[in-house]
């Protein structure tokens, strides 16, 4: 069964959201938990904590672990993490996203409807609604070629009219796991967040089409279990993106670049002349390379 699944800034849980969410083992959220096991699940932002009251990602159940350190809680083992375009108001123009609380006749009870129930299972036609709010600009069928999908991806695009049916629910499941649509949004995220430009190079080069022709990097690979957010991600032009994809280019913690001269193509070594320089970040700190991925990164740099 899916699930809502809250997750606060600053909540004292040790939580990775793209990995693991932790919670105590009451019997209603262990209950969530394991029936939420390979299914799928939407994180909301309550507003406590300065949060958004919104819904912010997507993300499927792998399993449950116990916590070993603090028995009374445990893990759910979280995969397939993908965060929505932007985020999704707690409340869409025909009122609540959840049932549950659409049928609460006064607005004024909805926070104490939800009391004790940071997880909660989630109908599936609402379960779509969501995801299709989420990922309205990654799905849209204009942005196909500035995102990388092919022509027809979208021939029959979603109806955001109509409650969602069966069939609406199971075209998102398997949309979930496109490794395209993932890419899509993925590329959109990074390459807005870089502005369109190389990290490295600092070129920012948008073809006739309205595509930028940076590619979106990530750096703790997708194949060894890295999660397809801003922050495991680098614009890069498509010969640094080589390079840094095998591993002959990587970063310190601080953003400036380590380059393996012996094994970087003698043409190539002038892209990187000022490579104790930091590269080109986000000005949003928030969405510049989170040190986990950078340290996975360079791990393998050293060993190549």
């Amino acid at each position: 069964m899916k699930a809502v699944f809250d997750t606060k800034p600053n909540s004292g849980y040790d939580d990775e959201i793209t990995r693991r969410y932790h919670f105590p083992r009451r019997s209603n959220y262990m209950a969530a938990a394991e029936a939420a096991v390979g299914d799928w699940i939407v994180y909301r932002e309550p507003q406590r904590n300065n949060g958004r009251r919104a819904y912010i990602a997507v993300a499927r159940v792998l399993g449950i672990e116990p916590d070993t350190a603090r028995p009374d809680h445990a893990y759910a083992i979280i995969g397939e993490y993908l965060p929505f375009d932007g985020p999704v108001p707690f409340a869409g123009p025909a009122g609540y996203w959840e049932a549950p609380l659409r049928v609460i006749e006064d607005p004024s009870r909805v926070g104490q409807g939800l009391q004790g129930k940071a997880m909660r299972p989630l109908a599936d036609a609402d379960f779509a609604a969501i995801v299709q709010a989420g990922l309205t600009e990654t799905l849209a069928p204009e942005n196909a070629l500035r995102l990388g999908l092919g022509v027809g991806e979208f021939a029959d695009p979603f109806d955001y009219s109509a409650t969602p049916g069966i069939d609406q629910v199971r075209r998102i499941e398997q949309m979930l796991v496109n490794r395209k649509i993932r890419d899509a949004n993925f590329r959109r995220q990074v390459c807005e967040a870089y502005d369109d430009r190389c990290a490295v190079t600092g070129l920012r080069i948008i073809n006739g089409g309205g595509r930028s022709e940076v590619q979106a990097a990530h750096i703790w690979g997708v194949g060894d279990g890295g999660p397809d957010v801003v922050q495991n991600g680098l614009a890069l032009s498509g010969t640094i993106h080589w390079l840094f994809d095998r591993h002959l280019i990587s970063l310190t913690n601080d953003y400036r670049l380590l380059v393996s001269h012996n094994k970087v193509p003698a043409e190539l070594r002038s892209l990187f002349e000022k490579q104790m320089d930091r590269i080109h970040l986000p000005r949003d700190e928030s969405l510049r390379p989170h040190p986990t991925y950078i340290e996975w990164h360079r791990n393998r740099y050293m060993a190549a």
